[in-house]
């Protein structure tokens, strides 16, 4: 029996091409948790960009945002947080200060870059977010960053960081994250406050950051317009994010 459900954002939740929650997906998620299913969001967003986006309108039971590095329960209040270790900091923070690639700290409450260029007009637009305010370092932990650049600078200067991975959300943007983050740890958090099995969840993605969560669930779902590599990591194929994906997978699954 399913007894949790956790949704990706972007491409999952909400259609990138429209900017929109389908209709179908809200009522589907409504009804899940009439049903009793507790539903949960576990993205790459930062809490700050969620609340400008139409899934805030939807009733989370608890968040899991930048891929797992901060966990809220369902006032938006901190259940856990890994921060990146102050080697690797320090060496992203010189690269910050430095300016030749655009770079984004992520703290708790904020997120800034260093400057803004076209790959990170590309990168932002492909996400109907806009481009970030520019800032400098204020000390607090850092708990993501995203690094706008081509895919062999971001695995060259990812491989020189002990304590930290990389997932790619868009050709010209990457999240950076501590090695023991990822939204498998952030879903581990979770199901240890709620006392939910592994095997009782379920969980909906379409892009490369969701990949280990969908082999991880008990029932994974790729949407159709996932990417290929993605969903062979799936036990299911759903239909598009426009085309009432979620609501197809729900029925089917008899969840709703």
């Amino acid at each position: 029996m399913i007894k949790a459900v956790f949704f990706d954002i972007d491409g999952t939740l909400l259609s990138n091409t429209t900017g929109q929650i389908p209709k179908s997906a809200g009522e589907a998620i409504d009804s899940m948790r009439m049903n009793g299913v507790k539903v949960f969001t576990a993205t790459g967003r930062h809490m700050s960009e969620i609340r400008d986006l139409p899934a805030d309108d939807i009733r989370f039971d608890g968040y899991i945002t930048l891929n797992g590095q901060l966990c809220l329960d369902s006032r938006k209040e901190l259940l856990y947080g890994e921060a990146i270790g102050e080697r690797d900091v320090e060496l992203m923070l010189a690269m910050f200060e430095e300016k030749k690639v655009p770079v984004m700290l992520v703290e708790k409450d904020r997120m800034y870059i260093n400057y803004i260029d076209e790959l990170v007009e590309k990168a932002q637009a492909a996400i109907n977010t806009p481009v970030p305010e520019i800032g400098t370092y204020s000390g607090e932990p850092i708990y993501q960053f995203i690094l706008y650049s081509e895919e062999r600078m971001a695995e060259e200067i990812v491989a020189g960081l002990d304590g930290c991975k990389m997932t790619r959300w868009n050709p010209y943007g990457v999240d950076i994250i501590s090695k023991n983050g990822g939204k498998v740890a952030g879903i581990r958090q979770i199901l240890q406050d709620y006392g939910i099995r592994q095997n009782e969840i379920m969980a909906f993605g379409d892009g490369e950051n969701d990949m280990d969560m969908l082999r991880y669930a008990g029932i994974g779902v790729a949407m159709g317009n996932a990417e290929e590599d993605v969903k062979v990591c799936a036990d299911y194929i759903t239909d598009d994010v426009e085309k009432d994906g979620i609501e197809k997978a729900c029925r089917y699954f008899k969840m709703i």
